[in-house]
This record gives structure tokens, C-alpha cells and sequence, in this order.
């Protein structure tokens, strides 16, 4: 029998920094390689931003500069800037900031004086300054640890404060930041914060219609009738209705935070759209046929609003103040008085309102008999065993805060897919098997999903039909060989998923499986390469003996070697609909003709391995 002792050695006291690096999770969430849009590297920078947010909030400083080189990230505000005195203390001393005095910042993102320290602690290099009053101050760290503290200075440059962090790779490996994640947040950031200007690496970022504009900027269909837009005091709301539009589109905000999972406030924003059109038509519409095709973005302001999650995603405060009106109450009020004026003075909107929501009663009557059919197959195919290799774990198993990541591969052929399944992590990897090419579902009505086999099966694998807030696999990994097929199969997969779900892409859940083209090895060592450059590098480090293994499809990838490719150095390109691309214009480009337009929109508004966009354009010409 093991005997463990415990004594007063046993108890370990971790400082603040020891205890960031130890359990960085419980500070910024997931770490991630950057692929993903809720990786830690964006919560880092969301952190220090949103500090110069709140100067801005309160009325100091009209912009904010932010350049990010070489993973060197440097924001630069014009606000009060840090007490000198204290510069040092609020990025190294938990629980120091000046959120804790709700004068001063009485609706601000956040009250728990940790963002900062979490990335001064993340960091292998942190730089600091402060000026204010004629003067300044500089403190350098290193994973938390001053390297370099200056005397304070007399300084004639603007006020304001200068934060630059390099993430440490120790911890977050060989991260990349994706420059469309990026643009999104600053986006949102000057959506929520009309008037106020963001420069990013020489491009300009401003916003004078707030949440107007960011319905207008990110709707992709066409408007049934024009956005609606309200606001009052601590509430803005922005809503349309789409044409050929099947899903619900929703941006919800909490004192400029972004609560990409909800909350309250979007619950109560959806339940009181719904109770308003009912009392305005006086006719008792199913919720979900008022509210298919709806755009709609809701931002609130909270004193001390309460999150279900460190990282800030969803809203978990009831009360719009402390022993105050309820979230539900605020926003109900707020729409029962200023969206039923508007419906009362624009009948044109109503009336083209009530036609879309009698059309989609229409619609979802007519399909009922479908979707049963289509359930009945779905259980007949035995999903589970013949399509699905189901893992144990899944993204919805947990509240939307204790989620964890699972995946969903996509592939082709039976070879792929066993290498695949012998190989995964059972736990948390699931694989789909197709059969043979997908149908091109262009220009196809939702109809299609259920008639069509392996779309219906597909469907009932991610658990999509309602909407993916239940969503079983947070990763869809799209894995086929890399030629001429393999990228027609990849453009058929996307095209569905942007046709029917395109929320699934928008919100960051498609990617690409890159997996090398070569293998090089001598009797020493084997190096896999993704690319031509790769491989001429292993040549050099292996000698020009060395033998070459020119991989023509995943098939020829054993278990043994697929294990290297989708374990912690899976490499995955992210799926993202560039900012000025439209989802409809994409699908065109997509599958109509071959033109050199039609490639080069590809490139620049989809970014799906560039090089093999050239090879398949190449080949089929």
C-alpha cells in the first residue's frame, strides 16, 4: 500500500503568475493554436482592447491603433492612462484595477482585474507604458517576471497607454492569428461603439450607425424589408428578415462584450420578438415561423452583469441592476413600446412581415410529412453504426460554459475513413463516412436535406435540424484527398453547409484537414511535408538519399502514420467567409463556370488552401 504522507510540505501556496501559467484554462478559456475563433490568443487580445474600450466609454480618447507583426501584438490608446504609480501593480497584482469603483466604470466589460495580469503571465514578452501628465512609465516582463522597470520620465507625447505581448510558445505552441477573426472582433468592437476609430495595421475601422451597420455589413441575403433599428437608453436593436434564408441569425452584446453563446438578454430578446408580432397581428403564429430568416442583433448595458464563464460568452445575470428590473422585463418593455410604433407606422414592413411568416407556416406544414419520412430513414440506416463512427464525448454533452471540443471528420472512400477511425482519439473523434460524391445542392430548397440521403444523415450526425445550439461536434472537418476530386468534394461539402447552415461556417466550425503531401525519411528519422518547400527542407536535413514518398490520397496514409495527423499537431485550415464576400455570390462562383473571376474570388473570400485552389483551376483547364 502506497504510503502518501501529508504534511505542512504537502501544501503548495502558487503565486499569481505560477497560477495563471499552471491553469491558464480558468482564466482565458481553451489555448488553441489560433485556427480556431475562441482560441486563447484572441482572448488575450480581447483583453487588453477591451481596456482601452472602457476609456473610450467613458470619454477619453476618440482611437485606438493596433498592429500585430510577427505574432508581436502592440494597442495604443489616447485615454487617461494608468496612474504611474500604479503601472506595475495592475498587471501583476490580481485583483487591482480601477473597475472595482463602479463611479468610474459603472457598466464596463468586466469587474474581476485579471484580464491584463493573465496576458502579462501568458507572455514571453510584456511591455507596458503609461503617459500622462508630461510624463511616463515603462515595465517589461517576461512570463509575469520584470525584466526591466524604468524611472519615470518626463514625457511630451499624448496621453494614453501602450501595451505590447508577444503569447508564449511554450504554452500556446506554434499559434498564427488569422487576420479575418481579427477584423471581426474590431468590427464589433466599432459597431458597439459609434464614433469611435480603430487602426489595424494601417486599416481603418469606424462605425456611425452601430448595430445598423452591422446587420447591413454581415446579412447576405437579400432584405426582405429595410433593417430596423431602435435604441434607447442602456438598449440598441437592429432587425430584418431574409429572402431564401432558413436559419435564425442572432448578435447579442453585454457592455460591448461579444456573448457568442447568449444569455439571458438573447433569450428575452428572441421570446419577446415573438409576443410583440403575436399582439401586433392579434394572431397566435408559431415562434418558429416568426422568427425563420430573422437578423437581429441586441446590445445591452448591465451594472455588474454576471457571466456563466471566465472568457465573458454568455450572460447569466437576471436583473438589468442589482435588485432591479429583470433582463426579460427591460428588453420586452423596450420592444413592446418601439417595435409595435414602428410596425404601426411602416404598414409596407408589417404587411411584407406577415407574408413571410404566413409563407414559412406554408413551408413547414408542407414538410412535415418529409421530415418524418426522413427521420424514419435516418433510423432505418442505422445512423450510428453505418455512416457515423460515433466518439464518447460530445460538444453538447455540458453546458454551453463546461463544453468540450469534439470533431466530426467528413471523408471519402472506405480506406480513408478506416485509417481514420483506427487511429482517432475514441473519446472526442468522430467519423462520417460518405459514398461517393455529394449532390450539388446550388440553388436547392431545404426540401433537399431530408430527401437526399447523405444530407439527411449528415443533418441528424450534427444535430443541426433546430438550429446549432445543440451542436454535437464544435470541430466539422472536411478530410478528402488532395487532388481534383478531393477539392470538388470539399466545394460540394461547403456549398451545402453554406446553402443550408451557413452559421456553421460563419460561427467558425468547418475546417480543412492538411495532411502532407510527402514523406521523407532515411533509416534514422522520417519527416512529414505539407508542401514542396517542406520537403526540399527535409532533403537538406535527411541528405539527398533519403527516400521520397509522394502521398496520392489519405488512403495511402496507414493508422500507424495517420496518428502524427490528427492528434495535438493536427494541422486545420479554417473555413472563412471573407468580410466583403457574400454567401450567395460565393455559391455562384462556386459551382457555375471556370473563369478566372470565379478563382480569384475564391482566393480572396474563401480561404480554403490557396495552393490547391491553383492546382484544381490548373488541372481542370
Amino acid at each position: 500500500m502506497t504510503n502518501n504522507q501529508y504534511t505542512e510540505d504537502s501544501i503548495k501556496s502558487l503565486d499569481w503568475k505560477e497560477h495563471i501559467r499552471l491553469r491558464p484554462g480558468m482564466y482565458i478559456g481553451k489555448m488553441g493554436d489560433g485556427s480556431s475563433p475562441d482560441d486563447g490568443i484572441y482572448v488575450l487580445l480581447k483583453e487588453v482592447i477591451d481596456n482601452s474600450i472602457d476609456e473610450y466609454v467613458m470619454g477619453n480618447g476618440k482611437s485606438i491603433e493596433l498592429s500585430i507583426k510577427n505574432n508581436n501584438v502592440t494597442i495604443r490608446d489616447f485615454g487617461r492612462g494608468i496612474p504611474l504609480g500604479k503601472v506595475v501593480d495592475v498587471v501583476s497584482k490580481i485583483n487591482t484595477g480601477a473597475k472595482y469603483d463602479s463611479k468610474v466604470f459603472k457598466k464596463s466589460v468586466g469587474l474581476n482585474g485579471v484580464g491584463s495580469k493573465a496576458v502579462n503571465a501568458l507572455s514571453s514578452h510584456f511591455q507596458i507604458k503609461s503617459i500622462r501628465d508630461g510624463k511616463s512609465k515603462l515595465v517589461e516582463f517576461s512570463r509575469g517576471v520584470i525584466t526591466n522597470e524604468e524611472d519615470i520620465q518626463d514625457n511630451s507625447g499624448r496621453k494614453g497607454t501602450k501595451v505590447s505581448f508577444i503569447a508564449d510558445k511554450e504554452l500556446f505552441g506554434n499559434y498564427r492569428f488569422i487576420n479575418e477573426y481579427i477584423e471581426k472582433m474590431l468590427w464589433n468592437y466599432c459597431y458597439l461603439n459609434t464614433g469611435l476609430s480603430i487602426l489595424y495595421n494601417g486599416n481603418k475601422f469606424y462605425s456611425e450607425k452601430g448595430l445598423y451597420d452591422l446587420l447591413d455589413q454581415n446579412t447576405d441575403a437579400e432584405l426582405l424589408y429595410p433593417i430596423i433599428h431602435l435604441k434607447g437608453e442602456d438598449i440598441e436593436v437592429a432587425i430584418t428578415h431574409c429572402k431564401n434564408q432558413y436559419s435564425e441569425q442572432y448578435y447579442s452584446f453585454v457592455n460591448g462584450q461579444h456573448t457568442i453563446q447568449g444569455g439571458t438578454h438573447q433569450g428575452a430578446f428572441r421570446q419577446a420578438i415573438v409576443k410583440v408580432v403575436r399582439e401586433f397581428f392579434n394572431k397566435s403564429y408559431e415562434a418558429a415561423d416568426i422568427r425563420q430568416a430573422i437578423n437581429a442583433a441586441i446590445s445591452i448595458k448591465v451594472i455588474e452583469p454576471i457571466f456563466e464563464s471566465q472568457t465573458k460568452t454568455k450572460l447569466g445575470s437576471t436583473e438589468v441592476e442589482p435588485d432591479g428590473v429583470t433582463v426579460h422585463t427591460f428588453i420586452h418593455d423596450f420592444l413592446k413600446k418601439h417595435l409595435d410604433n414602428f410596425l404601426h407606422k411602416n404598414p409596407e414592413s408589417a404587411e411584407i412581415l406577415q407574408k413571410k411568416i404566413q409563407q414559412a407556416e406554408h413551408e413547414r406544414k408542407a414538410m412535415a410529412g418529409v421530415k418524418k419520412l426522413a427521420r424514419e430513414r435516418a433510423k432505418k440506416a442505422n445512423l450510428h453504426n453505418k455512416k457515423l463512427r460515433d466518439c464518447r464525448i460530445h460538444y453538447n454533452d455540458h453546458n454551453k460554459e463546461e463544453r468540450v471540443d469534439s470533431t466530426l471528420f467528413i471523408t471519402e472512400g472506405d480506406s480513408a475513413s478506416g485509417s481514420i477511425t483506427k487511429t482517432r482519439d475514441i473519446k472526442t473523434q468522430a467519423v462520417f463516412s460518405l459514398r461517393g460524391k455529394p449532390l450539388n445542392s446550388y440553388g436547392l430548397t431545404k426540401k433537399v436535406v431530408y430527401e437526399n440521403e447523405e444530407f439527411n444523415l449528415l443533418q441528424s450526425a450534427l444535430n443541426i435540424e433546430q438550429g446549432i445550439d445543440d451542436l454535437r461536434y464544435n470541430k466539422i472537418v472536411i478530410a478528402t484527398d488532395a487532388d481534383v476530386d478531393g477539392m470538388h468534394i470539399r466545394l460540394l461539402l461547403i456549398t451545402f453547409f453554406l446553402q443550408f447552415f451557413p452559421e456553421l461556417v460563419r460561427e467558425g466550425h468547418v475546417y480543412i484537414l492538411e495532411t502532407p503531401l510527402f514523406r521523407v525519411r532515411n533509416k534514422k528519422k522520417t519527416i512529414y511535408c505539407y508542401n514542396n518547400k517542406e520537403r526540399l527542407k527535409a532533403l537538406d536535413k535527411l541528405g539527398k538519399s533519403a527516400e521520397i514518398t509522394r502521398f496520392k490520397g489519405l488512403g495511402e496514409i496507414s493508422p500507424n502514420e495517420f496518428k502524427h495527423f490528427i492528434g495535438s499537431d493536427m494541422r486545420l485550415d479554417p473555413v472563412i467567409i471573407g468580410s466583403e464576400a457574400k454567401i450567395h455570390e460565393i455559391l455562384k462562383y462556386f459551382m457555375g463556370k471556370n473563369t478566372q473571376e470565379r478563382q480569384d474570388f475564391i482566393i480572396n473570400n474563401l480561404k480554403i488552401e490557396e495552393d490547391l485552389v491553383h492546382e484544381y483551376d490548373q488541372d481542370i483547364d
